[in-house]
């Protein structure tokens, strides 16, 4: 628990958190609330939440880290990366069919690099160490939400929030070769919706590199004595490679990617 705000005041606002994402209802960011509000009360908010939801049975798969693309960071006025978990309730493959867009208040979507983990890799490896590590790579899309109105709020109200995480994506798993290694850092992508929108960017983007990203989360992860960390089988997606575009129901969505060995995808949300 956090040294700064007291134990009642972390149950309470993670029982509100997750209320309000069970009801699809926003709340006033804590930031404005409560001045013991920082960003390790915001951890200890999120692991609560984490207990919360695995105690009525949801089963956490893997992470999302969030924020990881810094030329968004001005855009919602953070000044760095996130990370919330990813549960066995929000995972899905894109498949042919339709999806049901999740019940979340102001959802954004956002492609992403995902990796699948075949061993549990270590704070302060190498990138070389680091894709040894991982079983398989795809290429997904994230919907995220703001737990708080007009998508204001601090980073210690993101991490608090699950990390914005609202549904995971996943397009086809395949091999993370040397050479897919190599692309990661220099493809390009686009991402493109039936109402015309229109959003670009790169795997430079996420932290320089999507696997850059993944090393920034094991230090992140080291340095929380109460934060679980990964294991083999895990689930990582590792931040968005565009701005996150507004979503709504009926809405169809693409994204091409040039300069790498993976698909483009597609999705269709009813």
């Amino acid at each position: 628990m956090s040294d700064t705000m007291e134990d009642a005041a972390i149950e309470a606002y993670a029982a509100e958190l997750l209320e309000a994402y069970d009801t699809g209802n926003q709340i006033a960011p804590i930031t404005d609330r409560d001045p013991a509000f920082d960003a390790e009360s915001a951890y200890s908010i999120a692991h609560r939440v984490t207990a919360l939801r695995e105690a009525r049975g949801e089963r956490r798969v893997g992470r999302k880290i969030g924020f990881t693309n810094r030329t968004i960071w001005p855009l919602y006025d953070v000044t760095g990366p996130m990370w919330g978990p990813v549960w066995d309730t929000t995972l899905h493959d894109i498949g042919e069919g339709s999806h049901r867009l999740p019940k979340l208040p102001e959802p954004r979507l956002e492609p992403e690099i995902v990796f699948g983990l075949k061993s549990a890799p270590r704070a302060g490896m190498s990138e070389t160490e680091l894709a040894g590590c991982i079983d398989w790579v795809s290429h997904g899309f994230e919907v995220v939400f703001s737990s708080f109105p007009g998508w204001r709020f601090s980073d210690a109200d993101c991490a608090a929030a699950f990390g914005l995480h609202g549904a995971l994506y996943l397009g086809p798993r395949l091999p993370l070769t040397r050479s897919v290694v190599e692309q990661l850092p220099r493809f390009r992508v686009v991402l493109e919706g039936s109402r015309g929108k229109r959003l670009t960017g790169c795997g430079a983007d996420v932290l320089d590199s999507p696997l850059t990203a993944l090393g920034h989360l094991l230090n992140t992860l080291a340095a929380d004595s109460d934060a679980p960390r990964l294991s083999a089988g895990e689930i990582v997606t590792t931040g968005t490679l565009t701005d996150a575009a507004p979503i709504m129901p009926g809405d169809h969505w693409t994204t091409r990617l040039d300069g790498i060995d993976l698909p483009g995808i597609k999705i269709n949300f009813i």
